[in-house]
């Protein structure tokens, strides 16, 4: 897992510019606001995301990666929707999310566009910048 993690962070950190890396490293994600998943193949981690509770109504998506050799698969897919399914019995509103802006981020802002996220004004303490874009999706009635 750790490995995974650092994967995740050492890419994050190639293609983003210094002071733009939100993801969380192994002590954020053991906060009592984040709750940590994998996805594993006969035992195999392939892949990982987390939701933090921003407040009783307001999600966020942390730390999603899969895998290189992993990739292509739907793995991401069942990660963000088995978030957004835990987001729905929290009784979550809305879930958003930061991502980079970068080519290499533009799988994950497709797939995020695919399952119903929208680009949305930064939130928490996120700032506007070209190195991120936030994006959100409205769970509640309406």
């Amino acid at each position: 897992m750790q490995a995974l993690l650092a994967e995740h962070l050492s890419f994050s950190r190639k293609v983003t510019p210094p002071g733009h890396v939100h993801a969380l490293g192994l002590d954020a994600l053991l906060e009592p606001s984040v709750t940590f998943f994998s996805a594993r193949e006969a035992g195999v981690l392939l892949g990982v995301g987390a939701l933090r509770e921003l407040d009783p109504n307001h999600g966020e998506v942390k730390s999603m990666h899969t895998v290189a050799w992993a990739r292509r698969r739907g793995i991401g897919r069942a990660m963000i929707e088995h978030l957004l399914t835990v987001a729905l019995r929290r009784g979550y509103l809305r879930v958003s999310l930061e991502t980079g802006t970068m080519g290499a981020f533009a799988p994950a802002r497709m797939l995020y566009r695919d399952v119903g996220f929208r680009t949305c004004e930064p939130f928490g303490d996120y700032t506007s910048n070209p190195h991120s874009t936030c994006m959100t999706i409205d769970l509640g009635p309406g």
